[in-house]
């Protein structure tokens, strides 16, 4: 099925092994490309005012991760070593050189898990509130899944989904309403039941593949940024922590990542303060 919206550019597609097609943004040009990838059961678009502004210094490319967006909707795992693996192939498939992954949340620990396994595909890395940094014990884990299940059948996935973007701001505004209004056309685009599939097994992916543990693996030029009044991460009924601490002790595990804390502001840092993190981004690489 086909959304019933397009997005502001042209929408690109490329084929990967396993059946997997990747829809794509192309935009601006440069020696240096940027990677978007978004978080959880969001897509390309969330990445917008920063490519707007970015565009004018680098080549920027956001996709919509498998069964996410207009990308295929195949019964894929998954998981995060699904989706690195996804990226891989991506940059792989495009020849992509010089290549800088940002990733939002889910999407963040993702650029790790790529990063990780594959040093050789990227210069460095922006992480944009990224999960990941978290550990997760047996109970923790059983407790998140209950909590989910019980919202889950409580809720639709449409109210669960503007729920969880508006709880991404720190101020709302209703500046996220053009963002749910669109995730819920693409929703729309799914066969019944795909869609909670999907996000179940993406959040068992940030669950059990934590890569917190092999930050000092990460080698490459690394910008964190993070909102100071990110009511996502940590996980506020799991980890009694503010999200500096959190963030501060991953950094210093990493050999060459530098924070950048954005005060009064939530986890869509890249939306809610998008002129401050293109200005970190710019200052990060260089024009």
């Amino acid at each position: 099925m086909v959304a019933n919206f397009a997005y502001p550019y042209k929408t690109n597609y490329a084929d990967l092994p396993g059946d997997c097609r990747i829809a794509y943004v192309d935009e601006g040009k440069g020696e240096r490309t940027l990677l978007f990838i978004h978080g959880l059961a969001n897509y390309a678009l969330v990445w917008k005012k920063n490519i707007d502004h970015l565009k004018q210094y680098y080549r920027c490319i956001a996709i919509d991760l498998p069964g996410n967006g207009l990308s295929d909707k195949n019964p894929h795992p998954f998981s995060i070593k699904f989706f690195a693996e996804s990226v891989y192939n991506f940059i792989n498939a495009l020849k992509l050189k010089n290549v800088t992954i940002v990733g939002h949340s889910m999407g963040g620990q993702v650029a790790m898990a790529t990063i990780i396994k594959y040093p050789q595909c990227t210069a460095s890395m922006v992480l944009c509130a990224p999960a990941g940094f978290e550990e997760f014990t047996s109970m923790d884990k059983t407790l998140y899944r209950n909590a989910m299940h019980l919202l889950e059948y409580i809720s639709t996935d449409e109210n669960n989904l503007r729920k969880t973007i508006e709880s991404s701001f720190y101020h709302y505004n209703a500046q996220g309403e053009g963002m749910i209004k669109e995730l819920v056309v693409l929703m729309k685009t799914y066969d019944p039941g795909y869609y909670r599939k999907m996000v179940e097994a993406c959040i068992k992916g940030m669950l059990d593949e934590p890569v917190n543990d092999k930050l000092n693996l990460i080698a490459k030029p690394t910008l964190v940024i993070f909102g100071s009044k990110d009511a996502l991460i940590p996980n506020k009924l799991l980890h009694h922590t503010t999200t500096e601490k959190l963030a501060g002790e991953a950094v210093k595990k990493m050999p060459n990542a530098t924070l950048k804390m954005l005060p009064d502001c939530g986890h869509f840092v890249q939306w809610e303060k998008a002129d401050e993190v293109n200005k970190y981004i710019v200052s990060f690489l260089g024009q």
